[in-house]
């Protein structure tokens, strides 16, 4: 394994004394992305603060590059690691190209002058983000958004080894998100720069992070790839949630399943039901779904928002076996939601459930706005 190039051992940070986070250790390897993730008020951007000698340690050690990181002389510091925190940053009569040319500072002389060469790294930078346009515009008019594409170019133009950044996404729309995302992975994977970062968004932070660290209060909770920390449970245990799901399967969130007794039963599958599934589900009401194959891609969403749902296991040409319990629920419901899966093949066991519905005399409705109309 490779020498970690960042590391926190035995780290407790907070405020007056006082732990907010205790016994933090972590290894960072050179051009990972580590992403811190926890809920508000648990300690991630303290740490962040912490590691960056914003705020002086309780106790315990930081080494960057195998050298402590309070020995590292201040100018030499910014010429390792950049940072970009969420503390407000309101210059007078600086441009945004002035505030991305700080980024400059570990490398001009005593008077601060910028050569040719530092110009066009800024400029680079700039580009990078997609901020040209507003190079020459006060950086105190410009939207929040903006702000902070512009204070990244700032840390890329300072050429670090490492970037420290506390919820970067914060005011981005959805494609500056992504853009600032593809960046910082471009970053780490071609340039070795390694990032580590916090975020509230835990479906991009599972999609860009190497390895992800949960903070609750107290202390680090579990770390890992992503693939092993991000599960329905943990997010649930972490984020304390008790209304609603995180749909680990899709990295995405599931609010509550409507409460009731269920009268409306959707015959699903292939994907076809998941347009059904939510739009009962913001209507508050509740419904049962069937019969799904344990693979299929609508499992994952209909499972937590369903009172029930009947399975059969994938590619079982004998799903015909749940269709009993199936038709039990389908007894007690007054409408059928046909959500317009093709029922051949091995999807007959569902041509079977409609036809059983309709045998009963239940209404059956497929597709809006029909059935829309009827039921909401």
């Amino acid at each position: 394994m490779d020498r970690s190039y960042f590391e926190l051992r035995g780290l407790s940070v907070g405020y007056g004394g006082r732990p907010i986070l205790s016994d933090v250790s972590l290894d960072i390897r050179r051009g990972e992305i580590v992403t811190l993730v926890g809920p508000n008020g648990s300690g991630k951007s303290t740490l962040l603060k912490t590691v960056t000698r914003r705020l002086p340690a309780l106790s315990g050690k930081i080494f960057l590059d195998g050298e402590a990181l309070d020995a590292i002389e201040a100018k030499r510091l910014a010429s390792k690691m950049a940072v970009v925190l969420t503390d407000r940053v309101r210059p007078e009569l600086m441009t945004c190209f002035d505030v991305a040319a700080a980024g400059r500072y570990p490398y001009t002389g005593s008077f601060g002058l910028l050569t040719k060469r530092d110009r066009e790294i800024v400029d680079a930078a700039l580009a990078q983000v997609n901020a040209s346009d507003i190079a020459g515009r006060d950086f105190t008019s410009v939207s929040d958004g903006q702000r902070q594409r512009v204070l990244l170019a700032r840390a890329i133009a300072q050429e670090p080894e490492m970037i420290v950044l506390d919820e970067p996404t914060s005011f981005l729309d959805i494609r500056h998100k992504i853009e600032l995302l593809e960046i910082l992975r471009a970053m780490s994977k071609s340039d070795g720069v390694t990032i580590l970062m916090s975020l509230h968004e835990i479906d991009l932070a599972s999609k860009v992070s190497d390895q992800i660290v949960c903070v609750s209060c107290g202390g680090v909770s579990a770390g890992g790839r992503p693939e092993e920390v991000f599960s329905d449970e943990s997010v649930r245990r972490l984020y304390g949630l008790e209304r609603g799901f995180y749909n680990a399967a899709l990295g995405s969130v599931e609010l509550a399943r409507p409460a009731g007794t269920a009268r409306v039963f959707v015959v699903g599958g292939a994907g076809y039901g998941t347009p059904f599934y939510r739009a009962l589900q913001k209507a508050g009401v509740p419904f049962y779904a069937g019969i799904l194959f344990e693979n299929d891609v609508e499992l994952a969403v209909a499972a937590p928002l369903a009172a029930s749902v009947i399975t059969a296991p994938a590619f079982d040409p004998a799903a015909s076996s749940r269709l009993s319990e199936a038709q039990v629920l389908m007894d007690g419901c007054d409408t059928v939601i046909d959500a317009g899966c093709p029922a051949n093949g091995i999807n007959s066991a569902n041509a079977r459930l409609l036809a059983y519905a309709r045998s009963r005399g239940k209404r059956v409705l497929s597709g809006p706005p029909a059935w829309k109309e009827a039921i909401l």
